[in-house]
């Protein structure tokens, strides 16, 4: 009689049979850093989300940070009160020294506890192997779809490394997106899967990005007009696959709105409580909400700044300034009572309180914002 595992609903219509992976459950409560090693990938499958200015790049960055220094990846880490990593591209198995390098850096830095897991299309053992020495936790194979089924012929060396695995010490599993079209292949390589005695598998809601929409759209593909950038018919499959299929191994479901939902937002709530300033005003969402003043032309910055900061009667706990955007920033409430009396840009924004800080939104609060040219650098 072979064990089932009840059906486990998560929000945004993820779902699971049989325990999470620890690392799953880390990224879901937004303590997961994610750490992109590299954009190269030899794989190139058509449906990669990964965006324009890392794809196919061989840049490292730690969540938003572009890395440039051991340092950036712990102070990321710290910033987020990370218990783990996961490290993903591109195919971080391109460069597989420099993910040793991050896991021996991570594991000695935060102790043999932070969990790291790493997601590779490359079904390489010796490569996996050293990793595991070096102290990885768990591997993910992206086994691609042209594959999908007994793993005996085509797509053998996918079940070599996952038999393989156990006497490294490393737990391993598999993470696919689901292909509509392809249910009756999924259902096979799931029993293969079964078979083997995998400790995981995580399928993934297939989803629209700014650099795979053309790919998708020349393959007949359309978006879930009810399910945000996911792709039609995704969801339906994996649901179906979830509830319907008995096996041993955990299978585990995730959309791609619990990504950005649950997962992104977590960390982002996170992070701001570390890292926002004492003025910010934090957001459900994981945004924060500041008054700017920015300062065009090239009067010297910290004139216009002292300015300001005796206009607003502002202490030096309640404003900070961000030269490289020749900005100052303060709480949206104080900016609002004095924006009336500056000739210079006063806007209340809300940011992500990441490295990189991208904008949503903006509120403009005089007339020098609706007009910049009237603003002459002055306060």
């Amino acid at each position: 009689m072979r064990e089932s595992h009840g059906l486990q609903m998560l929000p945004l219509a993820s779902s699971h049979r049989g325990p999470l992976s620890p690392a799953c459950t880390q990224c879901a409560e937004g303590r997961k850093m994610v750490l992109f090693v590299t954009g190269v990938c030899r794989f190139r499958c058509f449906y990669c989300p990964v965006s324009g200015r890392r794809n196919q790049k061989d840049v490292t960055y730690a969540n938003e940070r572009l890395v440039t220094s051991d340092a950036d990846v712990l102070a990321e880490a710290r910033s987020i009160g990370a218990g783990g990593t996961g490290i993903t591209g591109g195919d971080p198995l391109g460069v597989v020294d420099r993910v040793e390098h991050y896991v021996r850096l991570l594991k000695d830095e935060f102790g043999p506890e932070h969990n790291i897991h790493l997601y590779t299309h490359e079904p390489n053992p010796v490569k996996l192997e050293q990793l595991a020495r070096a102290g990885l936790d768990e591997f993910r194979l992206h086994i691609p779809h042209y594959l999908w089924g007994s793993l005996r012929s085509s797509g053998s060396a996918y079940r070599d490394v996952l038999e393989a695995a156990p006497a490294w010490g490393i737990r391993r599993g598999v993470e696919i997106p689901v292909l509509p079209e392809k249910e009756a292949e999924l259902r096979s390589l799931l029993r293969s899967l079964d078979e083997i005695g995998v400790d995981f598998v995580n399928l993934n809601e297939m989803e629209f990005s700014e650099t795979n929409e053309d790919a998708l759209h020349a393959r007949g593909y359309a978006v879930d007009p009810n399910n945000g950038w996911g792709v039609k018919g995704s969801r339906a499959i994996a649901e179906r696959v979830v509830r319907e299929m008995r096996l041993k191994v955990p299978l585990h479901y995730c959309s791609s709105r619990f990504k950005d939902g649950v997962q992104l937002r977590q960390r982002l709530l996170r992070r701001a409580e570390r890292n926002a300033p004492s003025f910010a005003v934090q957001t459900e969402d994981g945004t924060i909400l500041l008054g700017i003043v920015e300062f065009p032309g090239t009067e010297p910055l910290d004139r216009l700044v002292a300015r300001i900061a005796r206009l607003g009667r502002l202490r030096a706990a309640e404003y900070r300034v961000d030269v490289g955007r020749r900005r100052i920033e303060l709480q949206p409430a104080r900016l609002r009572k004095l924006a009336g009396r500056l000739t210079a840009p006063a806007f209340v924004v809300e940011e992500y309180p990441t490295a990189d800080a991208l904008e949503v939104e903006r509120e403009p609060l005089n007339e020098a914002a609706f007009s910049p040219a009237l603003a002459a650098g002055g306060t």
